[in-house]
């Protein structure tokens, strides 16, 4: 009797429901949506009963797809969406919306903090800068302005843990999640008592902490129904959405890397160790396999960066790839191949929204440098590229910097099915570029990994070599690697030089 797994991605437009077999292979999935509510500036929400329907809908789907008895799933598991706040009474039912990763609301929270606790000591602990973005400032911010939910709430959690407690009736979390909350020791794997004392939490508040592969419970026969599965159905916690990417991309041992490419980007590696950067500009977060981290830089505007150079500089690619039924990026690469490495001496800062990892500048702004009459359209595709990819560099470069091993770059997500991009990678962080063969489907692959391995389905995550093979290898060109190497100086100075001009312009509130 084949054996099945069933992962629940919560992310931050639906929930994916997918099925994995005994021996790791994609089955099938289904995906179930919802809504995000903007009552206010800087503020982000969502029902989290419209997640607990979309589990419900997309699991019923999914085995009615497949025709799979529910008998024959023998773990769910999750990822979702990470660093919110979800005030949940003790039957597990939500006692308000949940405050979502894109809230930025809690600033005076995060100030109010910074007052009671050096926020250098606070990413010394945590791995991550004092921040709104956090958990721990959006549960003040509830504690601060509705008293009455913050006093009410049993137990704050995540997404995927919230529907785990409605599942099982346990308040668990897990370190990925748990890292991403502000209050999480990443030496002594537990909860910062520090931190938790400068707060003034109730720490009674806080989950127990698992591990990702770890079986918290089983389906409650009460829910069994609404549900679709059987009641006793063992449930596997999984890990926060971009943790399970990791382990889905096969970046689970020490010396990996990946690089997820989509509209946004981030670079993350697997270590034994934190990596604490000195100016900030990179954190970490607990990986999903037990015992080991996850150091991680992100930027704003990568892929996103290259679909507005599509709808403002490419109208022709656009036009001719309709009529073709082709892509306009295909299109795109081949004009930004007849421009050489250095586009011809143009350089591209690419923050058209500001910047994250490693800049942390909201100020910061896109920019071409040195364009002259002489350049193309296909030189000005290029120095997108290459700027995006150059500005992935520093995130790759403060991890070195600190002795971290990385013998190879795999790439996920929509943006690493271009292999001229593929190319220009491997040129510009001189490693080997590694495109693996499924490229979506990394964040539910990660969360089936740990229900497998929970239950005994699987025996390890290696089991990730085979579930996600290499598709293909792109070397460094060293060409192009000279190239680059004259390039990459004046990409760092031109960002430096830039910065009081930033200032004014904001300033000038143009």
């Amino acid at each position: 009797m084949t054996k099945y797994v069933i992962a629940h991605d919560l992310g931050t437009t639906g929930n994916k429901a997918t099925l994995y077999d005994g021996d790791g292979a994609l089955v099938g999935s289904a995906f179930y949506g919802y809504d995000t509510e903007y009552a206010h500036t800087s503020w982000a929400e969502q029902n989290p009963e419209d997640w607990w329907r979309a589990v419900c809908t997309s699991t019923q789907e999914l085995l009615r797809q497949t025709k799979i008895r529910p008998a024959d799933v023998v773990a769910v598991t999750f990822s979702g969406q990470m660093m919110g706040a979800v005030a949940l009474d003790r039957a597990a039912r939500p006692l308000r919306n949940a405050i979502i990763w894109a809230d930025q609301r809690a600033v005076p929270q995060e100030r109010w903090l910074g007052e009671r606790i050096d926020p250098a000591d606070v990413y010394r602990i945590t791995g991550h800068r004092l921040s709104a973005s956090y958990s721990l400032s959006k549960i003040l911010w509830l504690r601060d302005n509705q008293p009455d939910v913050y006093a009410a709430t049993y137990k704050f959690v995540h997404a995927k843990d919230a529907i785990v407690a409605r599942l099982t009736g346990h308040f668990v979390t897990e370190p990925t999640d748990a890292s991403g909350m502000n209050l999480y020791d990443l030496d002594a794997w537990d909860w910062s008592g520090r931190i938790i004392e400068a707060a003034a939490l109730d720490a009674d508040k806080l989950p127990a902490l698992r591990r990702s592969i770890d079986v918290v419970g089983e389906v409650l026969p009460q829910v069994a129904e609404e549900v679709g599965l059987p009641a006793g159905t063992p449930v596997v916690i999984g890990g926060g959405d971009g943790m399970c990417a990791g382990a889905g991309a096969g970046v689970v041992d020490e010396g990996a890397a990946y690089n997820y490419v989509g509209s946004s980007s981030w670079i993350a590696l697997a270590t034994r160790q934190p990596i604490y950067d000195s100016g900030y500009r990179t954190f970490t977060w607990a990986h999903l396999v037990p015992g080991m981290y996850s150091p991680c830089g992100t930027m704003q505007m990568a892929g996103g960066s290259y679909q507005w150079t599509r709808d403002q500089l490419a109208p022709l690619e656009r036009e001719a790839a309709g009529a073709l039924g082709l892509s306009a990026y295909e299109l795109m690469n081949l004009n930004a191949q007849k421009s050489p490495p250095g586009a011809n001496g143009l350089v591209f800062l690419p923050y058209l929204l500001g910047e994250r990892s490693p800049r942390w500048n909201p100020r910061a702004r896109g920019a071409f440098i040195g364009l002259t009459v002489r350049h193309t359209r296909g030189d000005m595709v290029r120095a997108v590229l290459e700027g995006v990819t150059m500005n992935l560099r520093v995130i790759l470069e403060a991890f070195t910097s600190q002795g971290a091993r990385i013998d190879a770059m795999r790439v996920i997500g929509g943006g690493a099915r271009g292999r001229f991009w593929n190319q220009l990678m491997a040129d510009i962080y001189g490693v080997p570029v590694q495109r693996l063969a499924i490229l979506e489907e990394a964040t539910s692959m990660g969360a089936a990994l740990a229900g497998g391995i929970g239950v005994g389905l699987y025996r390890d995550f290696s089991m990730s070599q085979t579930m996600n093979a290499i598709a293909e290898t792109f070397q460094p060109n060293p060409a192009a690697q000279a190239a680059y190497a004259q390039i990459y100086p004046i990409f760092e100075a031109a960002y430096q030089a830039l910065l009081p001009i930033y200032d004014q312009i904001a300033e000038a509130e143009l």
